[in-house]
């Protein structure tokens, strides 16, 4: 899965989603970005580790990131539990847009 997101920072990314056994990532096509997540069971999957290089931070990259997971939880009628330090303050910063997504 691809798909194309700007960030705040009006930077065009093209993320893209790798599957693998128990788990993924999202990464970007600009280079080492990621989130990483892996799954708990059928219906319950961990975001456990974003990464965006330093000379690409304070750009948005990371917010796209997750945001592309959380749609792809939804989209999968998936629970997100959200172990990452940088998605668990996403999801307390913003409870109402991952209220229907967090475990």
């Amino acid at each position: 899965m691809q798909r194309r997101h700007e960030t705040k920072g009006q930077v065009m990314l093209d993320i893209e989603h790798e599957t693998r056994e128990g788990g993924g990532r999202f990464t970007t096509s600009r280079g080492a970005a990621e989130l990483t997540y892996r799954r708990r069971d059928a219906d319950t999957v961990v975001f456990d580790h974003t990464f965006v290089p330093p000379e690409e931070r304070s750009k948005g990259i990371a917010a796209e990131l997750v945001k592309a997971g959380v749609d792809w939880a939804r989209a999968e009628n998936l629970k997100v539990v959200p172990q990452c330090p940088y998605v668990a303050v996403m999801f307390r910063r913003e409870p109402e847009k991952y209220t229907d997504v967090a475990a």
